[in-house]
């Protein structure tokens, strides 16, 4: 969704960067491209103003004129000022002191509230509660069979006493749903309201009755992230109607320019509390303005990632898989691979995992290219080895590559490159489990073997190939042979995942600290 105001940033950054002292031409024209950036994002006129003179008036301050890189002091400037405008800080739901808790939906039609009542019901089980959906549209066809499935598949209880299409009384529904909630000790009411297609009088009054008979503890306006500065129009009409305690954003993984969510809390008062980025009842979560500040300006989501990952691995199971890398119980086999494998893609797409690493933004054709299918065809060859083979991949030989070819549905050269491409990936996680960097490369920065004994005996052990080599009598012939041996590729265990493997200015491969954790 940001990925216009994405590309914009990074343009404008990349004009300051190499600059030991800024000038005030040089901040009035990165205000002036940061200004065009959030305009083209669609973002309200009066949050790109004062974004703008915010920047500039800090850009001006004693925190850049001193500081060492004033390039990245602006950049620190501007993170600081997305994360203010899209609410400063995260803000987590008021739950009731005496149970139920009762969440209002409110929003206009489309916006995408049953389907959400659903991701929340979910969310709160998993927070470990019993929450209870409550069906108070009786407008919109199927509306009430629609949160019955969706609840359903939740496995939310759901409260829907009238059929619906235009049957039944939904301030009574909702009413009669916190007293159903307290007898049956659900301890979380989430009431779906009715929406329209545009703002109305009936409307407002409807979800302002339901409002006053049900008492709620957070209403939340649900609003589509994709329909710009008519959201902004939108929120500040609901919020004289009903007065609204937090926003939701629905589709925020859409191709919009996601103005909505920039302006949405500024212009209101009231905070994002939660965003939906996703089809699926999971692509849910709470929201947090630093770590989509960070995205935006393409500094990653590490924070989420590592949360992911947290509820995706077993750490009993991680733990074997590590002692087998750095050879402390047996080998690391197929088996652990897929395990690692499966675990990995219960944290969600692949491409929106590696999209919340720094610099993805760099990346992104490639990322909306990825073949999660990849996975699939992977998997499908492993599941088709016998148990011996996958502990032992040495004992596949040619008739045995072209039995689990034709019992996986691939090629035998899928086959060859897979098992080729294990041993290969094997080698360099264990020699980076026992520190010794990636082979082939310089020891990762901030990792033992980063020029330590290990790295120090490879290179006398190099030194003393190197002394052994024979060597020709002939300038032109010594000449020519030194050329080749320049020229040729050379081998690295990036090459076992299909990627180059280069590393940076520095000669050093960059890799996170969270992530080296994860690993």
């Amino acid at each position: 969704m940001f990925d216009t105001l994405q590309n914009r940033l990074q343009s404008t950054f990349r004009n300051l960067r190499g600059k030991g002292k800024l000038s005030e031409a040089d901040i009035d024209a990165t205000a002036r491209e940061i200004r065009v950036a959030l305009l083209e994002a669609d973002v309200a006129l009066p949050v790109v103003k004062e974004f703008v003179a915010r920047v500039k008036e800090r850009a001006r301050g004693a925190e850049v004129s001193q500081a060492l890189n004033p390039a990245q002091q602006v950049i620190k400037i501007v993170n600081e000022e997305l994360v203010g405008i899209l609410g400063g800080e995260t803000r987590r739901l008021r739950l009731a002191k005496n149970p139920p808790t009762v969440i209002m939906l409110a929003g206009l039609q489309g916006a995408g509230k049953t389907t959400l009542a659903g991701k929340l019901g979910l969310y709160l089980k998993g927070q470990g509660h019993s929450p209870l959906l409550v069906a108070a549209d009786l407008q919109r066809p199927n509306a009430v069979n629609q949160l019955q499935v969706v609840g359903e598949r939740a496995g939310v209880d759901v409260y829907a006493p009238q059929p619906g299409n235009g049957v039944g009384d939904p301030v009574k529904v909702a009413k009669d749903a916190v007293v159903e909630a307290r007898r049956t000790l659900h301890d979380v009411v989430v009431i779906d309201t009715a929406g329209r297609l545009g703002i109305d009088a009936e409307l407002m009054k409807q979800a302002s009755d339901i409002r006053d008979a049900t008492d709620p503890d957070e209403v939340l306006f649900v609003v589509d992230a994709m329909i710009g500065q008519d959201a902004v129009r939108t929120a500040e009409s609901f919020l004289e109607g009903v007065d609204f305690t937090g926003v939701v954003l629905s589709k925020l993984d859409g191709d919009a320019r996601g103005g909505a969510a920039l302006s949405i809390a500024q212009m209101t008062g009231r905070p994002v509390m939660f965003a939906s980025n996703g089809e699926k009842l999971t692509d849910f979560d709470v929201f947090h303005p630093d770590r989509m500040a960070s995205r935006i300006l393409d500094l990653g989501d590490m924070m989420t990632l590592i949360e992911q990952a947290e509820k995706a691995f077993d750490v009993e199971q991680a733990q074997k898989a590590a002692e087998k890398l750095a050879g402390k119980s047996g080998d690391f086999t197929l088996d652990d691979f897929m395990q690692q494998m499966q675990a990995v893609r219960k944290m969600g797409s692949l491409s929106k995992i590696l999209g919340m690493l720094p610099g993805a933004g760099q990346i992104k054709d490639q990322l909306a290219n990825f073949d999660e299918r990849e996975i699939d065809r992977i998997q499908a060859i492993i599941q088709s080895m016998t148990p011996a083979e996958r502990h032992n991949p040495k004992l596949i030989d040619g008739s045995r590559r072209k039995r689990i070819s034709r019992g996986s549905g691939t090629q035998v050269s899928d086959v060859n490159q897979l098992v080729d491409r294990f041993f290969e990936a094997r080698k360099m996680m264990q020699q980076m489990a026992k520190g010794g960097g990636l082979p082939g490369m310089p020891g990762m920065p901030g990792m033992p073997g980063a020029g330590g004994k290990r790295s120090g005996a490879r290179q006398q052990a190099q030194k003393g190939k190197a002394k052994g080599r024979r060597v020709s009598g002939n300038p032109a012939k010594r000449a020519a042979a030194a050329q080749s041996e320049a020229a040729a590729p050379k081998q690295d265990g990036a090459a076992a995942f299909g990627f180059g493997g280069t590393p940076n200015a520095d000669g050093d491969i960059e890799i996170p600290k969270e992530i080296r954790d994860l690993f």
